[in-house]
């Protein structure tokens, strides 16, 4: 018995296994969580108003659902720490936006790629942009520390000695291209999934050229014999790119931003500064009678009249919530020039739309069909999910659906009129960038408010 129990011991040190390791996918089943590294970016995991998001935390939340435990986020202090306190045993894996990389596969091991990004040179409209590595010589560059940006900045340092850069710790890259955008910072690099969606708050940021050919993104997880874990995200990650939950994730996060114009949201910002103000108490108010978003209901406004209480349609549809005759006398709106009444209008019929929405529509597409039926009439919205649905999509995803909006013009069924399908897509996704433009300068607002109270409570020295 006991020379049996030495000699089983021994086979298992022998061959690599550990007494004290269970099974890793085991392990996190039996503890009821799966903990993933990530840290704080508009790419990876943020905290919005309806909570945490973010792409990465999206994607990593949907896997933990899949293993049927609860996620535990642990946020790094930047994107330099996560590989490290990766190594260091702090999570099970890292969702971060991580590049896969051979100097990289010698500390951690990639699961499977979700994603394919480029590293693209970015400078600000109105300087002399670069064509080519030889203009990057001489100009000023900063790229975040410890990042691949470095990796293929010093690839190319071989074949042009003389290129030259400045490596920071202290920001990460979304705020190098800020600094980019205020004209602090001549020349960065970045993903092109971070600058994304990062143009649509710096409507002056462009894209020089690419550094290089695509590559993958994908999870890391600590080295180890036990590759259970990495096995479960490989049959997740094919499971999500083949019922379309990846397509849906990115079009989520980057659709809008991808599809944003340079003129209009030069133009908005400036409205959102010097216009806005003049309605957004009567938006807060609104917002809260009716339980939404005031920035999304500020968005829509937007969308309908630029802000403007006098703006009238040719189709006679007047007023900042661009309201018909019928649906104001419904809502009872007596003056649909009055701002306070077509925004309290506008939001009460935004909120009849959402609850009028079956059931099985989750958010945020629940929103986003109740904005398409804002701008084409519910009935249309429903007869695209009849067709998405025919066509093998689902019905119940926004992604779906707005591929089948434009198709209605072409169906049998609408020889009685023409559904405006593809401008009520249009129509959303702009309502889209105009709120997250406003929830990121609401942010910034708010930021500065806490700087200037905390300066106010220092005592003096």
């Amino acid at each position: 018995g006991r020379a049996a129990t030495v000699t089983s011991i021994l086979a298992l040190l022998l061959s690599g296994c550990s007494l004290f390791e269970s099974d890793r996918l085991d392990a996190i089943r039996d503890a009821g969580q799966l903990i993933v590294l990530t840290y704080h970016s508009p790419t990876t995991y943020y905290d919005s108003p309806e909570g945490p998001a973010g792409f990465d935390y999206d994607l990593a939340q949907a896997f933990a659902n899949h293993l049927g435990v609860d996620l535990k986020i642990v946020v790094a202090n930047s994107f330099a720490d996560v590989l490290p306190r990766l190594m260091t045993g702090d999570a099970d894996m890292a969702a971060a936006g991580l590049t896969v990389t051979e100097s990289r596969k010698q500390f951690v091991t990639f699961g499977p790629p979700y994603q394919k990004i480029q590293q693209q040179v970015v400078y600000r409209l109105g300087t002399l942009r670069p064509t080519g590595i030889q203009d990057l010589i001489g100009r000023q560059i900063e790229v975040r520390a410890a990042t691949s940006y470095v990796d293929r900045l010093n690839s190319l340092k071989q074949e042009y000695p003389a290129l030259s850069w400045i490596e920071v710790d202290d920001k990460e890259t979304d705020e190098l291209l800020q600094l980019v955008w205020e004209g602090l910072v001549e020349i960065t690099v970045a993903d092109s999934h971070i600058f994304a969606v990062n143009r649509q708050f710096y409507p002056e940021l462009q894209v020089a050229f690419s550094l290089q050919n695509p590559e993958p993104l994908a999870w890391a997880f600590p080295k180890s014999e036990d590759d259970s874990l990495i096995v479960a995200a490989e049959q997740f990650i094919a499971k999500q790119r083949k019922n379309g939950f990846l397509e849906q994730l990115i079009e989520r996060y980057y659709g809008p931003a991808s599809r944003s114009n340079f003129i209009n949201l030069t133009v908005y910002r400036l409205r959102a500064r010097n216009r806005l103000p003049l309605y957004q108490t009567m938006f807060e108010e609104a917002s809260k009678k009716y339980n939404l978003d005031w920035r999304l209901l500020a968005a829509i406004g937007y969308q309908e009249s630029f802000w403007d209480p006098d703006a009238v349609s040719p189709t006679r549809v007047r007023g900042i919530m661009m309201l018909t005759e019928e649906t104001a006398n419904q809502l009872g709106v007596s003056d649909r020039l009055d701002p306070a009444q077509s925004i309290a209008g506008g939001a009460s019929y935004v909120r009849y739309l959402i609850e009028r929405m079956p059931d099985e529509i989750a958010e945020p597409d629940r929103t986003w069909m109740a904005l398409a039926a804002y701008n084409m009439g519910f009935s249309h919205v429903m007869n695209a999910r009849t067709l998405a649905r025919k066509h093998g999509d689902n019905p119940d995803i926004w992604n779906d659906v707005k591929e089948a909006l434009p198709k209605l013009k072409r169906w049998a069924w609408y020889q009685r009129g023409r559904a405006r399908g593809l401008e009520s897509v249009i129509f959303v996704n702009r309502i889209r960038t105009y709120y997250d433009i406003l929830v990121k300068m609401d942010e910034e607002e708010k930021a500065r408010d806490r700087s200037e109270a905390l300066k106010l409570r220092a005592p003096a020295i």
